[in-house]
């Protein structure tokens, strides 16, 4: 099984926080996103977010669902 990326929208739901904050963050180097090379889309592997939510003590957000790796 390949690595599992995320939209930017499936990643911002799992950081607690919204799209376009994600997109500011890209912009001023804190939060990088990669980019799908058939539509250059942001994508975000989900170990990259685990890492920068637990880095930054970002909580989690309890009512929402979180994207499991193996789905």
């Amino acid at each position: 099984m390949g690595i599992k990326y995320l939209t930017i929208k499936e990643a911002a739901l799992m950081m607690g926080v919204s799209p376009s904050t994600l997109r500011t963050w890209g912009k001023t180097g804190r939060f990088k996103a990669e980019r799908d090379p058939k539509n250059n889309y942001r994508i975000y592997r989900v170990p990259q977010i685990e890492s920068f939510i637990n880095k930054n003590n970002l909580k989690r957000p309890t009512n929402r669902r979180i994207i499991d790796e193996n789905e």
